[in-house]
């Protein structure tokens, strides 16, 4: 997800945006844990766009 899209969104989006990336990163780590992950960089991804989002969600709220 590049930063354009994510400021394209409205903070109501964002949240629910962040929710779903966080629990889809705990699930994926998880299964990384039980049995390692065929493309391991996902989690790498996963964990930037929760960080951007949650940038973004800040960036926001000091405005």
């Amino acid at each position: 997800m590049k930063q354009s899209e994510i400021k394209q969104l409205s903070t109501e989006e964002l949240q629910d945006k962040l929710g779903s990336l966080k629990k889809s990163y705990i699930d994926l780590k998880m299964a990384h844990t039980i049995s390692p992950l065929e493309v391991p960089m996902q989690l790498r991804v996963l964990r930037r766009n929760v960080a951007r989002v949650a940038t973004e969600l800040t960036k926001r709220e000091l405005q």
